[in-house]
């Protein structure tokens, strides 16, 4: 890689493989740059791990800088689901001599790795970095779509103080602009102004209060199936699973919910890369958190080799199709159910030829919910957001 002179080598971490057990573990198949001189061979490689230690815009919780290698200490360890894997660990991005300089870092490493079409695993640092990781799609001119767990929405003022309670206003408001939609799912509404709120619904961005989420889970896949990057806060999980957060809070998903949400994201075929950040090892308690950092991943990788690859622009007879007329100005809805995973897409026509370019945020992903809706005469939430966002 061109960007490897940014990245550091890692210890490879001890873990059990011995017995009956050999060959078994995740870091039986992971390909690590743990020696100068000896990078992992990128060619044919799927997911990459990619460490970042930085947390010098972090609020309250700097110690997140040392995450990295307690999280992969636990990776390591876990029990593989298959022999096929494809996995490198590039190492880890030491902290520049300018917070610029590690995003600026950051940013080449992550688009090097999506040219290659190898899916990128951050493990943070801070949650300020995601704001790097959007840079890199830049770089490529691809439209995309943003998702974040988090407790609140993050959108402190980024031009006079930037920060990890601040980044998604750097991202909104930055040119030009790549981002289509911003969705966060698990916002806490005594953590966030009611103003914040009204504003991300003015923008038609997606926002969903723990409280909803939780009540369906289900309902959270096309949430994250709709999304290219997805930034993981572990403040938004409860205190008592993960406590290795400055910030953490009594409340929030727990531990299998959030592994439930990084299983979807991984068996999202668009997808291309998930940030876990603002892990402490400072305030864990047993290194809790950084163990359930490593299952989060577990699942992420789980659930990438087990994509369908089914995103309806490939042969539509792989797909039942629906069309549900309506009473109102929108004459119809099409809506698609692939027959190999049983997920749903609905169709928002394309207006003009200035549309041409959001051509690949046409099939939105949703739910049979969205479909119950649309019988019922009336207008999904998600198909009228696309719609408003291209009149």
């Amino acid at each position: 890689m061109e960007s490897e002179i940014y990245l550091q080598p890692v210890v490879i971490p001890e873990y059990n493989a011995d017995g009956n057990y050999e060959k078994r573990r995740l870091g039986d198949y992971i390909s690590t740059y743990a020696q100068e001189g000896q990078f992992p061979e990128i060619d044919g490689a799927r997911l990459a791990i990619l460490g970042i230690e930085e947390a010098r815009n972090s609020v309250n919780n700097f110690g997140s800088k040392d995450a990295p290698d307690v999280v992969r200490k636990y990776l390591y360890s876990l029990f593989s689901f298959g022999d096929k894997l494809h996995i490198i660990d590039v190492g880890n991005i030491k902290a520049g001599h300018s917070i610029d300089d590690t995003y600026h870092a950051a940013r080449s490493v992550i688009a090097e790795l999506l040219e290659n079409n190898i899916v990128t695993i951050i493990i943070g640092g801070s949650q300020d970095l995601t704001y790097a990781n959007y840079l890199a799609y830049e770089q490529q001119g691809k439209i995309i779509n943003l998702t974040t767990v988090d407790s609140s929405f993050d959108l402190g003022n980024a031009e006079e103080n930037f920060n990890s309670k601040s980044h998604i206003s750097k991202i909104i408001l930055h040119q030009p602009n790549y981002l289509f939609n911003l969705t966060n799912i698990g916002y806490q509404s005594y953590f966030t102004d009611f103003e914040a709120v009204k504003l991300m619904k003015k923008l038609l961005f997606d926002v969903y209060r723990l409280g909803v989420v939780r009540a369906n889970m289900e309902e959270a896949e096309p949430l994250v199936r709709n999304a290219d990057i997805i930034s993981f806060d572990m403040g938004a999980i409860r205190q008592s699973d993960a406590p290795g957060n400055a910030n953490a809070s009594p409340n929030g998903f727990y531990g299998e919910e959030a592994c439930q949400i990084c299983r979807y994201a991984g068996l999202s075929d668009k997808v291309s890369s998930i940030g876990f950040y603002e892990v402490n090892p400072g305030f864990d308690k047993n290194e809790t958190t950084a163990h359930l950092a490593a299952q989060m991943i577990w699942y992420f990788i789980e659930g990438f080799y087990n994509r369908k690859g089914d995103f309806p622009h490939k042969d539509k007879k792989d797909y039942l199709k629906y069309i549900v007329t309506l009473d109102n100005h929108i004459d119809e809805i099409v809506f698609y159910k692939s027959k190999k995973s049983g997920r749903w897409w609905m169709e928002v026509p394309l207006l003009n030829e200035d549309t041409e370019k959001y051509r690949r945020h046409f099939m939105v992903p949703c739910s049979y919910k969205d479909y119950e809706t649309a019988s019922q005469k009336e207008v999904p939430d998600r198909w009228w957001q696309v719609y408003q966002k291209l009149m």
